[in-house]
């Protein structure tokens, strides 16, 4: 473990966080997590706690990590997709190779439905894709050739 600690510390939750100063006492070397702010990643809103004042450097700390966690989170969730895909594919795998009659009874109606909501789901988007580029090609007048 390092030696230098950072001066804050982001407890993560889910679409938000709790930033806390982290206070050392050297004497005793134990640490103490001073609750400073709570952050909406959501909105952006940086709410200091307990009458606190955020100092202008850490507020420009807790912005940085408001962008750079944004932008993980934004990462894990195309990850997701893409697992959610490799798993599909592992799925009807062992159902067309190891699945007992048994299995395939049981999750054969909830999965056909999820796959049917997905398959709605795209083909909305899709549609609404196609028609926002030939709203734009027609305003600009471009043709894009897709």
């Amino acid at each position: 473990m390092s030696d230098t600690l950072p001066e804050l510390y982001f407890r993560t939750r889910d679409g938000a966080a709790t930033v806390f100063r982290i206070r050392t006492d050297r004497g005793s070397r134990r640490l103490e997590f001073e609750p400073l702010a709570n952050v909406n990643l959501g909105n952006g809103r940086i709410k200091p706690l307990g009458g606190r004042t955020i100092r202008s450097e850490e507020m420009r700390r807790i912005e940085a990590w408001l962008a750079e966690r944004r932008e993980t989170l934004a990462r894990r969730e195309i990850d997701d997709i893409f697992r959610t895909i490799d798993h599909l594919n592992a799925t009807a795998h062992k159902l067309q190779t190891k699945a007992p009659d048994e299995l395939v009874e049981t999750i054969a109606q909830p999965l056909l439905l999820a796959m049917h909501d997905l398959r709605q789901t795209l083909i909305r988007r899709q549609a609404e894709i196609a028609l926002k580029r030939r709203q734009v090609e027609a305003e600009t007048g471009e043709n894009s050739g897709k």
